[in-house]
């Protein structure tokens, strides 16, 4: 999925992958006691949408668990606070894929309140096989969808 800038004045298309969108609430269980959005718990949201994500490119978290034989784990995660976030803030989540690797992939997220930027994370992941842990090759199926997705 694209979106597609035209720039006439220099007559060049720039295609930039579209974002999945996932929206949710501040709830009273991410925040910390002063109402603020407790700082582990944004990881936790952007986790939420990836799992969006993964639902619009048609796999089923839970049951890809089950019976594929490797797990993509969170190998390295950066998260960046920007504003304030209190309970009862709605908020828009934007997920997109950065990179596709030989063994991982990388997630970008934008978080934004009222169409302000209040925060950004970005995860890398990387497949393992389910019985001996080690690091494997994205699998073919995985890659493929993507490769989709990021384009």
């Amino acid at each position: 999925m694209f979106v597609f800038f035209v720039n006439l004045s220099i007559a060049h298309v720039i295609m930039i992958p579209m974002a999945v969108i996932h929206k949710t609430q501040i709830r009273m269980h991410h925040t910390d006691a002063a109402g603020l959005l407790f700082f582990g718990h944004q990881l936790a949201l952007v986790h939420d949408a990836y799992e969006t994500l993964l639902e619009k490119m048609g796999m089923d978290y839970g049951t890809s668990l089950k019976k594929c034989n490797y797990l993509p784990p969170i190998v390295h995660v950066e998260s960046d606070y920007k504003k304030a976030l209190f309970v009862g803030d709605k908020i828009t989540i934007s997920v997109k894929i950065l990179h596709v690797g030989n063994s991982s992939f990388a997630l970008d997220y934008k978080i934004h309140k009222n169409k302000i930027l209040v925060g950004t994370a970005k995860t890398v992941h990387v497949t393992i096989d389910k019985k001996t842990r080690e690091k494997i090759p994205l699998p073919q199926n995985l890659r493929a969808t993507l490769e989709k997705f990021a384009k």
